[in-house]
């Protein structure tokens, strides 16, 4: 258990960050510096918030569970984030800079029709509640098993948290308390991996002779397969995934349109995307030195405990105090820097996509409205954090619902920026296509029992449905051309 001198490190941290939220909030003096930041962002502090989106609290204990409970093959991810950062700024930075829209999804309203902006910006928040939801319940297990706090206390605690500096501060306190969040995760890190070391027989070169040998830094099979996780299918699924996040997320649109100059908005992307892989490299590292670590003292380390828990299990039993409360402070960075910028794009959502469409709306209420609805988004997401208490697994309900409601949405943007001939006709059936494939793909994931399977690997779902809409939208577009 955590002591005082743990309990002091955290409760800093956490009044430094409320501390640091407030002192932005009267410079939000209009909606646009909610929101943007009024285009005046530094390339740096971008960067940092790209790179601290990326890394949540569930990277933080998942990649070091992946590579003790296996080897390095999930890594290759990481390594798929450079080809989808070099469309990213060739497209999709000057894409967005160019039609300068608070939202990421006006562009579709004015390509399709309402339909296809209401979808996508309703599929958005249905998606970021469930990611702030299942982070805020991750993030609770290993500080209930460091603290000995109840998991549900913590999940209300750092939820409320992040509503008062996101509210209170705006995107001007997110980005910046990003930067510094990453800033601890990545110092945090370091030091338990150099901690790792001290502690292994043979130091560095034990750890890689050691590993090497056991094969526990392998990045997998490289022979393609449909079913199994090979080294091409994590990488092309990772393309994926990381342009949709480049391309469709509206946390990361924000951020381009918050940068002062069009090659500070590219500096940006290739300064978290490159920053992401050294330090997801450290968390592999550190799963791979906590296995040498409890094989060479075999008779410390509990048969059943699940690979998720082991950095917690270390943190808590074999670093000294006041290390221990700062490592609980990396945790909670990684997490709330995510709920953070996930609460203000919510709000940003709703303002453009919803709440200003129907009406005219001033400034300064507009303004309240944002701060409003970051409270509500962040209440909400406890709400939904609180409700994965007691599932089996959460993450694998968090990769079914995130398929079901951003899998289309992919499509429906590549659609609407590279293909002008594509009609809002076709553009329906595309997605419902999509949807169609996505919804039955995931019924698997949900619903084990009955058995609903193509054969392949659950990764394929958001590769195969954007490329389905695709295909679909530009094949109908070609036999019905727009007139």
């Amino acid at each position: 258990m955590a002591d005082q001198l743990d309990f002091a490190v955290i409760l800093i941290y956490l009044l430094a960050v409320l501390a640091f939220g407030y002192s932005f909030y009267r410079k939000n003096k209009t909606a646009g510096s909610f929101t943007r930041g009024d285009g005046q962002f530094p390339a740096w502090a971008l960067g940092m918030s790209v790179f601290a989106t990326y890394v949540s609290s569930i990277s933080f204990l998942a990649l070091p569970g992946n590579a003790f409970a296996g080897d390095w093959s999930s890594f290759v991810f990481s390594l798929s984030i450079p080809l989808a950062a070099v469309i990213a700024v060739r497209f999709f930075v000057p894409f967005y800079r160019k039609i300068n829209r608070e939202s990421a999804y006006t562009f579709l309203e004015e390509r399709f029709g309402r339909w296809a902006r209401t979808y996508a910006a309703f599929c958005y928040l249905l998606t970021q509640l469930a990611r702030m939801g299942a982070i805020l319940y991750l993030l609770s297990l290993p500080v209930h098993s460091l603290t000995g706090w109840s998991v549900s206390a913590i999940i209300v605690i750092t939820g409320l948290m992040v509503m008062v500096y996101a509210s209170i501060g705006g995107i001007k306190a997110v980005v910046y308390t990003d930067a510094i969040q990453g800033f601890i995760l990545i110092s945090g890190a370091l030091l338990c991996f150099v901690l790792l070391l001290s502690q292994i027989e043979g130091g560095l070169s034990g750890f890689l002779s050691m590993g090497l040998d056991s094969g526990k830094m392998s990045l997998g099979q490289f022979q393609f397969s449909f079913s199994d996780s090979s080294f091409w299918l994590i990488l092309l699924y990772g393309f994926f995934i990381n342009l949709q996040n480049f391309g469709a997320d509206q946390s990361y649109i924000q951020r381009y349109i918050g940068a002062k100059t069009d090659e500070g908005a590219r500096r940006s992307v290739w300064m978290g995307a490159l920053l992401y892989i050294p330090v997801s490299l450290l968390f592999f590292m550190i799963g791979t030195a906590l296995w040498i670590y409890y094989r060479q003292n075999s008779g410390l380390l509990p048969p059943d405990l699940q690979a998720d828990q082991i950095l917690p299990f270390y943190i808590v039993n074999e670093l000294p105090s006041g290390i221990k409360g700062l490592l609980i402070a990396a945790i909670l960075s990684a997490g709330m820097s995510t709920v953070s910028t996930s609460v203000n794009s919510s709000a940003t959502v709703l303002l453009e996509d919803f709440y200003k469409r129907s009406r005219k709306v001033s400034d300064q209420n507009a303004l309240r409205f944002l701060r409003l609805t970051s409270g509500i988004m962040a209440l909400l997401s406890i709400v939904v954090g609180l409700m994965f208490m007691g599932v089996n697994s959460a993450l694998d309900i968090w990769w079914a619902l995130a398929s079901i409601f951003s899998g289309g949405i992919l499509g429906l943007i590549l659609l609407g920026q590279f293909s002008g001939k594509t009609t809002n006709k076709a553009a329906q059936l595309a997605v419902a296509g999509g949807l169609i494939f996505i919804l039955y793909s995931s019924l698997n994931s949900l619903f084990p029992d009955l058995k609903v399977t193509f054969g392949l690997h659950p990764n394929f779902v958001i590769i195969i449905s954007t490329l389905l809409i695709l295909g679909i939208g530009l094949l109908l577009s070609k036999t019905n051309p727009k007139r």
